[in-house]
């Protein structure tokens, strides 16, 4: 019978796989358990089992799962890997380790102005669109650079890296598409690192094209569907 426990192993033991075939340590890639298509005690149980790094993907989401694993205190981090609006900064800000999905400008004055206000730091990745779809979001990779040649320089938003998410394989498409776009947004991050020196993360690689993305420099992965195969809802 499928367990968290157990589904977290042979998750972290692709990562490490992966970690060996790129002569990188294992302990260079953060997994950040994606928590959204589960019950509050299945994230519990996800936390107990070790992962204490837990992301969802809607604001509101991340509001109520934080709410109900309060008691854990400082053993979760949460991580917001969807859009955030900017109506909801101000409730997301204090709970939130690092939002994975600055896309615009407008959201980094915002982020900005709260921080400020409320004197917190706010730890970000901008996240770019890798595919050129219109469905997705994130900043065309031309606009990271101005983007962060504007950055307010005070330190109440730090920009740690980059996000960003490769095309779903299609027929007719060679192989290699997602492993591609990895690269290409290691290759941004690098060219941008001179430019903001703390921009060292690079959150590529969920639970289908991980091992690519870690082969190409991830230094977080968002792993949802993998910890949860064959489970129930939680006792």
């Amino acid at each position: 019978m499928a367990t968290v426990r157990g589904n977290l192993e042979r998750v972290r033991e692709r990562i490490a796989t992966a970690c060996d075939r790129a002569a990188r340590p294992p302990e260079a890639v953060r997994l950040v358990g994606v928590t959204k298509s589960v019950d509050p005690g299945r994230a519990r149980e996800l936390v107990m089992a070790g992962c204490g790094d837990l992301a969802e993907s809607r604001p509101q989401q991340l509001w109520a799962r934080a709410a109900s694993l309060a008691d854990l205190g400082d053993s979760v981090r949460w991580h917001l890997v969807g859009h955030l609006q900017r109506n909801k900064v101000q409730r997301t800000l204090p709970v939130c380790h690092l939002i994975h999905s600055l896309d615009s400008p407008r959201l980094l004055d915002s982020l900005w102005r709260e921080a400020r206000s409320a004197n917190h730091i706010a730890r970000v990745l901008v996240e770019v669109d890798l595919t050129g779809s219109a469905a997705r979001t994130g900043l065309p990779p031309e606009e990271v650079e101005p983007l962060l040649a504007g950055w307010p320089a005070d330190g109440s938003v730090v920009a740690c890296g980059l996000m960003g998410m490769a095309s779903a394989p299609e027929p007719g498409v060679p192989a290699g598409r997602a492993r591609r776009q990895f690269a290409a947004l290691r290759e941004l991050r690098d060219r941008l690192r001179p430019l903001v020196p703390g921009l060292t993360e690079l959150s590529m690689g969920m639970s289908d094209d991980f091992e690519d993305a870690i082969l190409e420099g991830a230094t977080i992965v968002r792993i949802g569907s993998a910890l949860w195969e064959g489970l129930g809802p939680a006792a």
